[in-house]
């Protein structure tokens, strides 16, 4: 069964060769993929002519046996940049794995982990009249994930996302459904502030419901599918938050009464990969003057006597200036596994949210020692 299929990938000015390969292959409205190739422990970037070639042999490889064209098969790697494919061992693992195509998407999601702790996956099922419409999807990736994913090209671990549903829906819409899902959530978070060379988000319908093709943004159903996409992909970011190497806390950043999303965006991004912020979070130092540093040097033009701070919804911060909140009631309240940091603007009316994690000594561990 061929499918209508829609991508993002890093806006990393470096990509691997696998994202140029499925970034090519996409660029074809035309194209219909029925098979997506992945690797971890390589992540075949900086690899040059020889590392696109060796994509392109994954796809081959791929489609020779399933019987199927090259150009239906899309392709993805994770892992360590700056080595080359071990060939020999790709060929022979994809003659394996296409030998009986009885794995369970779990066991799919688990062989592409890397420094994960656990496979990431959801669903979400809802009805267009009397048809059932499902989406699946997983992610991989807990570490450089500070995802910037655009369609175009001008646009170690990695986060690699993989969405599949059944609904009729076409290509353009489906195109619009991915972006701003996409921009709502896994755009919308960091682990540690590094882009990776080969993010990378695929959508793929196949029609199967056989609901009524959804071609008109003013469609209902095609509100429903945007709904119900958006959640799986926030379910799916949280995850990806909640096992960020090391991370100990899940934390939102809710940016309120900002002029405009890119400022706001601007703003929770300084926040949200600071290691001062971070660390703080990290040891429940109630420290709240490195949030407020942060979002200063943002570059975002803000009035400092304008801003209100909270942490967990304790006031510690009114009119750009302490509120004498007691450090120990902070603390106590940092000890939480979910730390809110919300920081009113009161310049205009656009509220935004990002989400990051804590940065402990296990980061740093995972990430002296990556390679050794």
């Amino acid at each position: 069964m061929s499918c209508k299929a829609s991508a993002l990938f890093t806006k990393n000015l470096i990509k691997a060769a696998p994202v140029l390969v499925s970034q090519k292959k996409i660029s074809r409205s035309s194209s219909k993929i029925r098979a997506i190739i992945v690797n971890s422990g390589c992540a075949n970037a900086c690899t040059g002519k020889k590392g696109v070639k060796d994509a392109e042999k994954m796809c081959n490889i791929t489609a020779k046996c399933l019987n199927i064209n090259p150009e239906q098969v899309l392709v993805a790697s994770t892992g360590v940049i700056g080595e080359f494919l071990p060939m020999k061992r790709i060929i022979n693992g994809i003659k394996n794995l296409t030998s009986s195509l009885k794995h369970s998407p779990v066991e799919a999601v688990k062989s592409i982990m890397t420094t994960d702790t656990s496979p990431k996956f959801c669903s979400r099922k809802f009805y267009i009249g009397k048809k059932e419409i499902n989406i699946w999807g997983c992610v991989k990736g807990s570490g450089m994930i500070h995802p910037e994913l655009d369609f175009t090209p001008k646009s170690m671990a990695t986060l690699l996302c993989f969405i599949f549903t059944d609904i009729n829906i076409s290509r353009k819409l489906q195109d619009l459904a991915l972006k701003q899902a996409i921009d709502n959530t896994l755009n919308c978070i960091s682990i540690d502030g590094d882009t990776s060379t080969n993010d990378s988000v695929f959508l793929l319908s196949n029609g199967l419901a056989e609901n009524k093709i959804i071609n008109s943004k003013k469609d209902e159903n095609f509100r429903k599918f945007c709904n119900a996409l958006n959640s799986l992909c926030y379910e799916l970011s949280k995850k990806v938050v909640l096992d960020g190497e090391g991370a100990t806390k899940f934390v939102k950043i809710k940016i309120i009464s900002a002029r405009d999303r890119m400022s706001a965006k601007k703003i929770a991004k300084t926040i949200a990969t600071s290691p001062l912020v971070k660390t703080a979070i990290f040891g429940c130092d109630p420290n709240w003057g490195r949030i407020i540093a942060a979002a200063g040097r943002s570059e975002v033009k803000i009035n400092p006597e304008k801003i209100d701070l909270f942490i967990n919804g304790l006031c510690v911060a009114k009119n750009g200036a302490t509120t004498n909140l007691s450090p120990t009631k902070l603390k106590r309240s940092m000890r939480k596994k979910e730390i809110e940091i919300k920081i009113l603007l009161n310049s205009g009316d656009v509220d935004f949210e990002y989400y990051t994690c804590d940065l402990s000594y296990n980061y740093v561990k995972i990430n002296a020692s990556y390679r050794t």
